[in-house]
């Protein structure tokens, strides 16, 4: 399906019934890479309708320039949200995914029940970021001798656990993504990637008291976790983890971790509301 906001179309997926749960995937990829690790999760909570969006110059959505800025993609997000997500919903985002759907919850804040924030850009000046000073890394000798293909130096530069199981993880869900999205786009989109306004700031004034999960890499090179870590006064009922041989792609390096704490989260909403 697509969502017309002005002249450009937007692609996104519906998958069942019950609360909306708005997904918003990282830099360069596509919806994919968050049904991949979400939907198997979901088959134990039912009563999710999850919208799964492919953000601008991403996925199947269009590529206009025009829209290529934080602002402009959260001022597409909120219009979708309220033609097509008209009660209180769940949002979950990943990398700058997590960065928007702060964004979403600073201007919609009564409408969001609950936020969980997977590896998010807090800070998106990459220069100005709080990164682990860790060379961490478990290697599989024997199979990395043998990769030779184009995919090879992606995986690596975030990848904390290289082997077999992990790259296939990557190569289904993550690499396909970022196979067909606009690099003009990107590269533009990097370079108006602060929103005009502070959004954590929008946010302390809230004081948010929905169930909020926060899930961070030990050895992320991309974000890091300690810029998150000092965002958590401001989230009254927040979980936040930092996982221990994980990067940035943290949810196919550490699938079980994962799966328990999001699983975790939406039990917390589903059955302790204040």
């Amino acid at each position: 399906m697509f969502y017309i906001y002005k002249n450009i179309k937007i692609h996104y997926e519906i998958i069942g019934e019950g609360k909306p749960v708005i997904i918003l995937h990282g830099l360069g990829c596509d919806s994919n890479q968050m049904k991949g690790c979400l939907e198997p999760i979901f088959k134990n909570h039912k009563n999710h309708k999850r919208v799964y969006i492919d953000l601008p110059g991403m996925g199947k959505s269009d590529d206009l320039l025009k829209y290529a800025s934080s602002d402009k993609i959260l001022e597409i997000i909120l219009s979708f949200i309220e033609n097509i997500v008209s009660e209180k919903f769940l949002i979950i985002g990943d990398s700058f995914g997590g960065y928007l759907a702060r964004g979403v919850l600073s201007k919609l804040n009564k409408k969001v029940d609950g936020i969980m924030l997977l590896c998010p850009v807090v800070i998106p000046n990459e220069k100005n970021r709080n990164l682990p000073n860790s060379k961490v890394k478990f290697i599989d000798e024997n199979f990395i001798n043998e990769l030779d293909n184009k995919y090879k130096n992606d995986f690596l530069e975030y990848g904390v656990i290289v082997d077999r199981k992990v790259y296939d993880r990557y190569v289904k869900k993550i690499q396909p993504g970022l196979k067909i999205s606009d690099e003009d786009f990107i590269n533009l989109l990097k370079e108006n990637y602060d929103f005009s306004f502070d959004v954590d700031n929008e946010i302390h004034k809230i004081k948010y008291n929905k169930p909020a999960l926060f899930i961070t890499g030990r050895q992320d090179n991309c974000v890091g976790y300690n810029d998150l870590w000092n965002l958590m006064g401001d989230y009254k009922r927040a979980s936040f983890s930092v996982i221990d041989m994980a990067g940035h792609n943290l949810q196919i390096e550490q699938p079980q971790i994962f799966n328990a704490l999001v699983d975790s989260w939406l039990y917390s909403i589903e059955n302790y509301r204040i």
